[in-house]
């Protein structure tokens, strides 16, 4: 059973920072290592966005429109694990954010991102 768990969620203030880390289990590090991963949030009231995806091999990387340069996703194969910085925190993005292993990367190119497994998110608040 593949799960995934998030963690660094929090309370940031605008401006602020917060790194999110995902750990993957149930996968070895060979399947993992093959897979794109990806992060998408929810904020309340409103649907689940594409946040960012990265290739397996971490050579092509995608955002989310609204992202403007702020985040980062990153991965590290061998810990099975995807991190996601965010910089430059703004209210908006508020909401519970969730790691996934995404089907492909074909949102690139048709706009709808899709997953195969996802986990159980992390809360990021951003306040003053």
């Amino acid at each position: 059973q593949v799960t995934l768990v998030e963690s660094g969620g929090g309370l940031a203030q605008p401006g602020g920072s917060l790194r999110l880390s995902c750990e993957v289990s149930g996968m070895t590090v060979n399947d993992f290592s093959s897979n794109q991963m990806g992060w998408f949030r929810q904020a309340p009231g409103k649907e689940r966005e594409f946040v960012a995806a990265i290739s397996w091999s971490g050579s092509s990387i995608y955002y989310g429109d609204f992202v403007e340069g702020r985040f980062t996703i990153s991965r590290a194969n061998v810990l099975r694990a995807v991190d996601l910085q965010m910089n430059n925190l703004k209210p908006e993005d508020t909401a519970i954010y969730y790691c996934a292993v995404m089907k492909d990367l074909s949102g690139a190119i048709f706009g709808k991102w899709e997953y195969d497994y996802i986990g159980q998110g992390t809360q990021v608040t951003v306040s003053s």
